[in-house]
């Protein structure tokens, strides 16, 4: 006969222990990995975020130059429209001055048979029908002639703003994407910056003012060189009023800049128009190399990803990076200098 006992439990006092035993492996495992881990040093974290806000600078210069394509396609889309429907206005009165000439044919002996048949359909058709052509007035073909490339005018600034609708949309999502890579750069940074003490965070901020050259507001020793051009030293001394203004992405002033929107801004006050990003204003002049710069020159650095000017004596006026002002710094903390350019 079979046995129907029911099986032995384990007791509570093992289940217990097993339990305790796990939580310890876990423990220990958690152990190793903190200790595979170490916290990175204050240093580490810097070098990482310099990094980091150096990528955040060239998605933001990609965000820039995709805002500004937008504002461009808009008024471009803006303007077609208006061609457009101007277009639309002039069709409708030619159409209008031929009905009133066939009306007027029409009381004085009948409409005759060929316009009536352009009245009623595309002009494309009848003119195509050369024979016709015989029936009608020198004024009424001029007429026809110019409903026919009033139409193919307005055929093609229609096909023009919809191919400029489909590519500010693309535009836009472009637009979106930079804008979250930017965030995401500029966040995660912060989480570095997070993981400091109150002690090391304190360090190196005073770190990060002793590498500046000043502190905003102050002049740093930028010798006697003399500016290349007047506009050049016009739009340096426009950049110097801002110092102490705050780095914000995307900022064109006057409140807050990046690096190209204050370049971009200071030239605006000396009534002369360059490009938006680093990688446009590098062609807005003449190329040159470090030895030849002046003061008032364009100055660019880390592969087009941040740009200044010249300001004398070694030195850089420029917008740095996010928690930093505009300020004088030293061309050797700038990364690699990669070439000046003279507008």
């Amino acid at each position: 006969m079979a046995s129907h006992r029911r099986p032995k439990q384990p007791s509570r006092t093992r289940v217990t222990v097993l339990t305790a035993t796990a939580a310890a492996a876990v423990a220990l495992t958690s152990q190793g990995a903190a200790q595979a881990a170490p916290k990175p040093s204050k240093d580490e974290v810097k070098s990482k975020v310099d990094k980091l806000y150096e990528e955040a600078e060239r998605a933001t210069d990609k965000y820039n130059g995709a805002k500004e394509k937008q504002e461009k396609l808009e008024k471009q889309i803006g303007d077609l429209q208006d061609k457009v429907a101007r277009g639309q206005e002039e069709l409708n009165d030619l159409r209008d001055g031929l009905g009133s000439m066939a009306s007027a044919q029409y009381r004085s002996g009948g409409i005759d048979p060929s316009l009536q048949l352009f009245l009623s359909s595309d002009p494309d058709d009848y003119l195509d029908k050369a024979s016709t052509l015989d029936q009608l007035s020198s004024q009424q073909v001029d007429g026809l002639k110019k409903i026919q490339k009033k139409q193919r005018d307005l055929a093609q600034q229609r096909k023009e703003a919809a191919g400029k609708l489909d590519d500010l949309a693309a535009t836009r999502t472009e637009l979106g994407k930079k804008k979250k890579e930017v965030q995401g750069k500029l966040g995660e940074a912060q989480k570095l910056l997070n993981t400091l003490t109150a002690k090391e965070k304190a360090a190196l901020a005073a770190k990060e003012q002793k590498r500046a050259s000043r502190a905003a507001g102050d002049r740093a020793d930028l010798g006697d060189e003399a500016p290349a051009s007047g506009r050049g030293a016009a739009a340096l001394s426009a950049a110097a009023t801002q110092i102490g203004k705050p780095y914000v992405s995307g900022g064109t002033g006057p409140n807050s800049y990046d690096c190209s929107g204050l370049t971009q801004w200071a030239f605006a006050q000396a009534d002369v128009h360059i490009s938006r990003t680093t990688y446009t204003q590098q062609n807005d002049g003449t190329r040159i190399g470090r030895g030849e710069l002046k003061p008032g020159d364009l100055v660019f650095f880390n592969n087009l990803a941040h740009v200044g000017f010249y300001a004398g004596n070694g030195q850089v006026l420029h917008a740095p990076h996010p928690g930093a002002s505009v300020r004088y710094e030293s061309m050797a903390y700038l990364g690699t200098f990669q070439f000046g350019v003279r507008v």
